[in-house]
């Protein structure tokens, strides 16, 4: 076995390990220790043997155990992240997974939905859903943070639940939070302005 193909598994699976269990992990990744061929076939290497475990097309990762379940599914946010990673895009929850986020529906959504300005992709593990779509920048505030969650969890609601959003992102938004969410209020549709503001300005009235 030459050197390359002996090192480059060793040294992607170490990567992957030092992230810890649950890391979902993409070719991209991996493109500083070895060329694209490389890496692609050391992971399917490492898949193989069992060492990673192949999710989809160029997505695999180092899952979490259970001592009695064994491997768990993957965390779609890491799924999204992952994704995201692999074309140099944004990402930001969306719809009802903003929602129960936020705690505003208990029921888990069988699909993950999730909004960014790089390329659409989606991904059927089992049951799960993981959904990626291309969205314009207008649709897309704040994108991969807890203002930009709140921002998709008003989006999927809609102005008749729109008071619940405000008083639960009031509460749990930090202060720089509510700031960068004041600073992108133009960017919302017209009927959602009134709320995000409403939720900066308890922020102003508690000094």
């Amino acid at each position: 076995m030459d050197r390359l193909s002996s090192s480059t598994p060793n040294r992607i699976l170490a990567r992957a390990s030092a992230g810890g269990r649950g890391s979902v992990l993409t070719p991209s990744d991996f493109l500083d220790l070895a060329e694209r061929p490389a890496v692609d076939q050391a992971l399917s290497r490492l898949a193989r043997n069992g060492k990673l475990r192949r999710l989809a097309r160029g997505l695999y990762d180092l899952p979490k155990l259970h001592p009695r379940l064994g491997p768990l599914s993957p965390d779609p946010d890491h799924i999204a992240r992952a994704l995201a990673r692999e074309t140099g895009s944004n990402v930001q929850i969306a719809g009802a997974r903003a929602a129960h986020l936020l705690g505003l529906t208990l029921q888990v959504p069988a699909q993950s939905d999730y909004l960014t300005d790089g390329p659409s992709r989606r991904v059927v593990l089992g049951k799960r859903v993981i959904e990626l779509r291309h969205a314009s920048p207008k649709h897309l505030i704040l994108p991969g943070s807890a203002a930009g969650t709140v921002v998709q969890a008003l989006r999927h609601l809609g102005p008749t639940q729109a008071g619940d959003v405000v008083r639960i992102a009031a509460r749990s938004l930090s202060a720089t939070d509510k700031k960068r969410l004041g600073a992108s209020v133009r960017q919302a549709p017209a009927w959602m302005r009134p709320m995000l503001l409403t939720i900066t300005a308890v922020e102003l009235d508690a000094r």
